[in-house]
């Protein structure tokens, strides 16, 4: 699942030289030069992680980051600060306000994706390009390939990506809605029996090789992905 980066930055040189480097480490990008129109891309659809300039023209980087950590829609976005400031005061105030990581300018664009990747990988691990495996059961997000043991499992592209969030967050009960959110987008709009019927199509691909059951559903509360819960009763003997 390819991450979106949204770049908040006033410098046209270094917004070109960042989204160059992050489109050749395979992520999408979209730019914005001040706060408002950032805000805007962020209405029309959330980013997977904020690049964010501290200095920018009209409100500061630091204060649009007060503003999306406020907000319900937007406080659990990632947020990197770029800036020039160099003092450990300056470091731990962007990192007090809210936010993940901080990057001091000038910086090698290497450090930067290295950077990008560790706060995906602990904080959207389904964004992030690394195999999952669980108990026999391989998502390859590079090539979009599923297998259990030997056997390939053909998935249609949302069951896909609804499997591999829920091979990234297991254990956690997730209602509609928040699948919806999380797999489908915030900004799509449709209806929450849609995740019924995906959850079904998943199910049904997964159950040649066993792992159907791993898809459970949390009755008045949404889904859960558990491969522990299923092999412990199978372990104990007992009828599922």
């Amino acid at each position: 699942m390819t991450a979106t980066i949204l770049i908040v930055e006033d410098e046209a040189a270094i917004q070109e030289l960042i989204t160059y480097n992050l489109q050749q480490a395979g992520y999408e990008t979209v730019c914005a030069d001040n706060a408002e129109k950032a805000m805007a891309l962020i209405t029309a659809a959330l980013p997977d992680l904020i690049l964010l300039d501290w200095m920018l023209p009209g409100m500061s980087g630091v204060e649009f980051a007060r503003v999306l950590r406020r907000n319900e829609r937007t406080r659990l976005i990632p947020i990197i600060m770029l800036t020039a400031r160099t003092q450990e005061t300056d470091k731990v105030a962007g990192l007090e306000m809210g936010a993940d990581d901080y990057i001091t300018k000038p910086f090698s664009p290497r450090e930067l994706v290295a950077r990008i990747n560790a706060v995906l990988r602990r904080l959207i691990p389904e964004a992030s390009d690394e195999a999952v495996e669980i108990d026999g059961l391989r998502l390859e997000p590079v090539n979009h390939r599923v297998t259990a043991g030997n056997q390939e499992i053909e998935l249609g592209p949302t069951e896909y990506r609804l499997l591999h969030f829920m091979m990234t967050h297991t254990e956690r009960v997730y209602s509609r809605n928040q699948l919806l959110d999380r797999v489908w987008g915030d900004h799509v709009f449709v209806e929450e029996r849609t995740v019924d019927v995906h959850i079904r199509r998943l199910r049904k691909a997964l159950q040649s090789a066993g792992k159907d059951e791993w898809i459970q559903t949390v009755r008045g509360a949404g889904y859960r992905f558990s491969a522990t819960a299923v092999q412990s009763v199978k372990d104990s003997g007992s009828d599922i």
